[in-house]
């Protein structure tokens, strides 16, 4: 479970589901954090595994258990920035925004600001408080370049609730994505462990020993050597669509990093990835009634169909 930081005294606890990562590793990727943050923090023993201090090569078993302390750094210099996000839905718990491609879900390397969590901070100012900025609660992640439906918890309730709808797996995410080849059977599950990719790091790739991962997929239409198709995330690993669908063959058109790259899909005038977050189905922790939100297709993707279809009519 993936749980923003909030408070400089806040501490996250991780159980280990799988064997053989090392723990700097492992932290960095549940946390969002760089390697070289977590092995200054493993110096300033700010993380700790079954209660003792660590080293960042240490290999993690079945059931340890990690426990990683905010430093204030991690929550501070947040500034709220006005991005002119579409809000969908928000109340006291939580908000819901229709992100536009192109804008990072929190920041990282590489990018300091500029993201939905400075987006979210200008929408709702009531979030700085006088000790300092308070991140708002990412419970989920969109790429830099995936539009579409995300919801980020406001209070701390809504923060453990949504978290516990993720890990229980009944929180409802369906993606519309167009890919190269025609994609069969009409509907399916792909179940393929992901984790990093050990001849490139800087990719995801289904690998044996990886976390498990499930994608179920549903064949909308064939258009010429496309398929346009509606995919249900089981479960929500780092690029799990983008991964999976490359993995059997079927590339999302535009993907720079999982893609074909071919001309065809250039002819199209798709400048990123075409996936888009279309459904967000939850209960909201004010009353557990479910709620479910709906976003159409951005004008740049739908373009890339319209050019699709006119070019076979």
């Amino acid at each position: 479970m993936d749980i923003v930081l909030k408070t400089p005294s806040e501490k996250i606890t991780y159980t280990v589901e799988d064997e053989g990562h090392r723990l700097d590793v492992f932290v960095a990727s549940r946390a969002h954090l760089s390697r070289n943050k977590v092995q200054e923090m493993l110096k300033d023993g700010l993380i700790t595994l079954n209660g003792s201090l660590v080293k960042a090569s240490d290999k993690l078993k079945v059931g340890d258990t990690l426990e990683v302390v905010a430093r204030p750094p991690d929550i501070i210099d947040l500034e709220p920035q006005d991005l002119s996000l579409k809000v969908v839905y928000q109340d006291s718990d939580l908000i819901v925004v229709d992100k536009p491609a192109g804008i990072p879900t929190h920041p990282a390397p590489g990018h300091p600001d500029g993201t939905l969590v400075n987006g979210i901070l200008a929408l709702r100012p009531d979030l700085r408080r006088e000790e300092g900025n308070v991140r708002p609660g990412i419970v989920h992640r969109l790429d830099k370049d995936t539009s579409g439906l995300i919801v980020v918890a406001i209070s701390d309730r809504a923060l453990t609730d949504l978290s516990e709808q993720i890990q229980a797996r009944t929180m409802v995410k369906k993606y519309l994505a167009l890919v190269e080849g025609a994609l069969a059977p009409d509907t399916g599950i792909i179940d393929a462990p992901i984790a990093r990719d050990p001849r490139n790091r800087q990719r995801m790739a289904v690998v044996s020993n990886g976390r498990e991962a499930r994608t179920g997929y549903k064949v909308l239409e064939h258009i010429a050597s496309y398929t346009l198709v509606e995919l249900t995330l089981e479960t929500g690993r780092t690029h799990q669509i983008r991964v999976h669908l490359s993995a059997i063959g079927y590339p999302i058109v535009g993907d720079p990093v999982y893609g074909k790259h071919s001309k065809r899909s250039a002819d199209l005038g798709c400048e990123r990835q075409f996936l888009h977050s279309y459904i967000l189905g939850l209960k909201r922790p004010s009353d557990g009634e479910y709620v479910e939100f709906h976003s159409e297709l951005p004008s740049d993707l739908q373009s890339v169909l319209d050019r699709l279809t006119a070019a076979i009519s």
